[in-house]
């Protein structure tokens, strides 16, 4: 069976984003009409549109189409939740993994949605600050847990490729609320984070 692969983008989006393209690599000195050059316009414009369609996702609207009642009151984690992402400084992308925890409130949710509001936010132009927060306020708000933990640890290429380009600086955020601003639920979160139970 043969692979196919099927993306929609809005044409005059597209055509608008290309052409944008195009000129700023012509002012970048390089040949829009070389034969390696000839479609990058318009496979930058889908590519730019396919980073950045968490704009036209609801992170909320997707917690709560997976939301059950259940009694289970201890914490579950996610982790090692793999994430990409563009800088809003210099649009160069961030990358590395998230670990989310929460402790539910009468309700759980599937598991597969915490990688998926990952992804709803990460694929904006985004600081690593406030993409924590977002994930963080947006499963507090939703879910209404007893708490919720978020840790972020990523590497940016704004620091790696140009800047003070240091290759091997991590930068790690992390955002708690409820009952992980508790020191010993924040320890016991950080400690199954960073272990390695296989």
């Amino acid at each position: 069976m043969s692979y196919n692969k099927f993306e929609e983008y809005n044409i005059e989006v597209t055509k608008s984003i290309k052409d944008s393209f195009e000129s700023i690599i012509e002012d970048l000195g390089e040949d829009t009409k070389r034969e390696g050059i000839l479609k990058t316009p318009e496979r930058a414009s889908k590519a730019m549109q396919f980073l950045t369609s968490g704009y036209e996702m609801d992170a909320a609207v997707i917690l709560k189409g997976a939301m059950f009642k259940e009694d289970y009151d201890d914490m579950v984690i996610v982790k090692n939740i793999e994430l990409y992402s563009l800088c809003e400084h210099h649009m160069l992308p961030f990358f590395g993994k998230a670990h989310i925890a929460y402790i539910p409130n009468g309700h759980i949710v599937g598991l597969s949605k915490l990688p998926r509001i990952v992804d709803v936010f990460a694929r904006r132009l985004q600081v690593q600050e406030r993409l924590t927060h977002d994930i963080l306020e947006c499963i507090n708000n939703t879910l209404k847990p007893k708490g919720v933990a978020v840790v972020i640890e990523a590497s940016h290429m704004c620091m790696m490729m140009r800047g003070v380009q240091k290759q091997n600086s991590t930068t790690t955020t992390s955002g708690f609320r409820g009952q992980f601003e508790k020191i010993e639920t924040r320890n016991e979160f950080l400690k199954l984070i960073s272990s390695d139970l296989s």
